[in-house]
């Protein structure tokens, strides 16, 4: 139902609203080629802007950040213009020279982004990003399942659920949840307390049934197993299918990520990027976007105009309180090399 919703309000905007470019489709070009996570816009998003613009949308996915970043790196002859990575991949970005600085005269609608998430440390200027979605690093579980209490990343170990757990594909993540087990921090570069992490993940690899990406939530949804680490945004997506599902954040704290929208320095459509951004940060375009993921906004107005029961939900948007005991990915300088080794290493064994 909330697909269908999103859909026909996608087809109400369009009918309701002028072109936010003013721009002809002369004056605005024919292409924005965007690369973004996988099940990461609201149905009908895209096609409202080539509607309102006359900018057609090219439109590819990635599953991780490296992968994105892997792909940007080796791809010749091929550019994208707008890409939305996590805060540390910004930062790496950044360091690489990989961004364009953002006309914001181009981009007004980014006014009403919350100030809670602008200049953040990631892109400290707020020159070369636009917030688009923000959340935490969840366990979800089948209460029929699980009946014990999860408060602990410790219950991913448990041998109680071998061959029911699902962990993230990705590097940073589960290495990342391996360390906050130890009580270490998951941005660690210490070469020791990273050996522990590794050895933590291969004790743990019996047990694991597979490490997803956008799969996970169909799997869940299917009770193909009993615990998963997922990403908030994943959530509402899940409940749209089923709303029989728990989450829980372990009481030793997580990850809290920024997702934003950055354009790149060797973008040949920079003015149709910008017009992009400005569509994502617009208030009825941002809460379609955030409610369909059940996340919450960054946007003020849009997140003031979501359901309660968004706005309310710790695990999405956890108070002020609890954020404070969660940890936002940094570039691991001088560890990058030792955490790709280590991840190969137990995706090998």
């Amino acid at each position: 139902m909330k697909r269908l919703y999103a859909l026909v309000l996608a087809l109400t905007l369009l009918l309701a609203f002028t072109p936010l470019t003013g721009c002809s489709q002369e004056e605005a070009g024919e292409t924005v080629r965007i690369y973004n996570w996988g099940d990461y816009i609201a149905p009908g998003v895209i096609e409202l802007f080539e509607e309102e613009t006359g900018i057609e949308v090219v439109y590819d996915t990635f599953e991780t950040n490296e992968d994105m970043y892997l792909k940007l790196k080796n791809s010749s002859g091929y550019t994208y213009d707008v890409v939305i990575p996590s805060d540390y991949m910004i930062s790496k970005m950044l360091r690489e020279d990989m961004l364009a600085e953002i006309d914001f005269n181009n981009v007004p609608n980014a006014a009403g982004i919350d100030e809670r998430f602008k200049n953040l440390d990631y892109d400290p200027t707020g020159a070369y990003s636009v917030p688009y979605m923000w959340g935490t690093v969840c366990i979800a579980y089948d209460p029929e399942q699980v009946t014990e209490e999860v408060n602990s990343w410790d219950i991913l170990w448990d041998e109680d659920y071998s061959r029911r757990i699902f962990m993230i594909d990705s590097e940073r993540d589960s290495i990342g949840v391996a360390l906050l087990s130890l009580g270490y921090s998951l941005n660690s570069t210490d070469p020791d307390e990273l050996e522990e992490a590794k050895q933590k993940l291969l004790e743990q690899k019996p047990l694991v049934l597979a490490y997803t990406g956008d799969d996970v939530k169909d799997k869940m949804i299917a009770r193909e197993g009993a615990l998963a680490v997922i990403w908030s945004c994943d959530i509402g997506i899940i409940r749209e299918q089923d709303d029989t599902l728990a989450y829980a954040i372990p009481d030793t704290g997580t990850n809290v990520w920024y997702d934003a929208a950055v354009i790149l320095k060797d973008a040949e459509n920079k003015a149709n990027a910008e017009a992009f951004l400005n569509f994502l940060c617009r208030p009825d375009v941002a809460q379609m976007n955030a409610d369909y993921m059940g996340s919450a906004s960054p946007v003020s107005e849009a997140l003031a105009n979501q359901d309660e029961s968004i706005r309310n939900d710790p695990i999405v948007n956890p108070p002020a309180e609890e954020l404070a005991k969660y940890e936002v990915f940094q570039m691991v300088e001088g560890a990058a090399s030792l955490y790709e080794e280590i991840w190969s290493y137990v995706l090998a064994s």
